[in-house]
């Protein structure tokens, strides 16, 4: 695409690096760490989680490749995407997609985030935060690091916030349940929502860092139900009042593709005009759901043709498309080429908004640094 401005990606992973946890967790941890074990020729490496099944290499770093090569097991870290866990690398893919810059994310935090042990998923968190805080100051312009938090409480995770905010990242990946005894529409909440704002650090929940129920059918009908944690929880943010009491908070729903986005807001005006009354005493919605949903939740999507073609029935300042690098979800190295065909029945305005202008704003990237 022979454009005027840089194309930023609005959800970029990494691959956490053999060090990431064993040499920056709490020494306590040190010898529950996180690390990349070898299961022999036919497991290949993998990440092994206390607690948790190990995580195989497999999928999170396959981009680029044919759809026929893609295998779960059978891979050596060594054969991964360098610029995955090596930033001097990272130029170069960049620029062989067409991307200028990167919201990135983590990998096995995302599978962290569902641990059990709040206090070894705390201890995890910090050390990816001061890891992933190293590899983008190397190319801080290109490299927009989000970091995580466990959530133990409100007041510990406004710490957090505080933190991840003086480490130089721009924006936190929320677990998809907090390690507290209120869930996130719950008023206890606000005081931590509050900071956020004021850090000017967009929350984000991403696919995967919520276990919804079992799908049934055949193992993909699993990955199809993805989105549906996602869901969930942008339902919770509206329905349950926390922009209502909250009117500067943005949240990001990373991931989880767009194109669903128009029938979910009719759904719950539905729902709204038909059972408002189900909501409990004293809560109310000043606007209709869709509204609130419009103003308050950006979407993050690869090539999700239908957001594109369904662009004027949302709020298109809200859309964000992101490549996914490096994994197998990924549009890498082909992104300019979708992006040609998805973009056309799209105003110049939409395409600049949806694929700079929106995530520029949303994480105060000066795209001047970017040219």
């Amino acid at each position: 695409m022979q454009l005027d401005y840089p194309i930023i990606s609005a959800d970029s992973h990494i691959t956490e690096a053999p060090s990431t946890y064993v040499d920056y967790i709490d020494p306590t941890f040190r010898d529950r760490a996180p690390k990349i074990v070898n299961g022999g020729e036919k497991i290949g490496d993998m990440f092994e989680v206390e607690g948790m099944r190990p995580i195989s290499l497999g999928l999170v770093a396959a981009a680029g490749k044919d759809a026929a090569q893609i295998r779960v097991f059978g891979e050596r870290f060594e054969d991964l995407h360098r610029s995955g866990w090596d930033p001097t690398y990272r130029v170069a893919d960049q620029q062989r997609d067409g991307v200028s810059a990167e919201v990135i994310y983590p990998t096995v935090g995302m599978v962290l985030c569902n641990h059990k042990d709040v206090d070894y998923k705390a201890a995890c968190f910090a050390a990816y935060n001061r890891w992933i805080a190293e590899y983008c100051e190397v190319e801080p312009n290109r490299l927009i690091g989000c970091g995580q938090t466990a959530l133990r409480n409100p007041t510990e995770g406004i710490a957090d916030l505080e933190s991840i905010k003086a480490l130089g990242l721009r924006g936190v990946m929320m677990p998809g349940l907090p390690a507290y005894e209120h869930d996130y529409d719950h008023t206890d909440w606000d005081p931590f929502y509050e900071a956020a704002v004021d850090l000017g650090l967009p929350l984000s929940f991403h696919i995967l860092t919520y276990k919804a129920e079992r799908t049934r059918g055949p193992k993909m009908a699993q990955f199809l139900s993805t989105v549906r944690g996602c869901q969930d929880i942008m339902a919770m943010f509206v329905l349950g009042g926390v922009f209502e009491r909250n009117s500067k908070l943005k949240v990001v729903c990373a991931e989880a593709d767009a194109g669903w986005v128009p029938h979910f807001m009719y759904r719950m005006d539905h729902a709204f005009n038909r059972h408002r009354y189900w909501l409990p005493a004293g809560q109310e919605l000043s606007r209709m759901p869709s509204e609130i949903f419009a103003e308050h939740i950006y979407a993050t999507f690869q090539d999700d043709w239908t957001a594109f073609a369904h662009a004027d029935a949302m709020n298109w300042h809200r859309l964000m498309w992101a490549n996914d690098f490096p994994h197998s979800d990924s549009t890498w190295p082909w992104s300019q080429a979708l992006l040609d065909e998805h973009t056309t029945n799209l105003s110049d305005e939409q395409v600049k908004a949806i694929l700079c202008d929106n995530v520029a704003a949303l994480y105060n990237i000066d795209t001047s640094l970017l040219q």
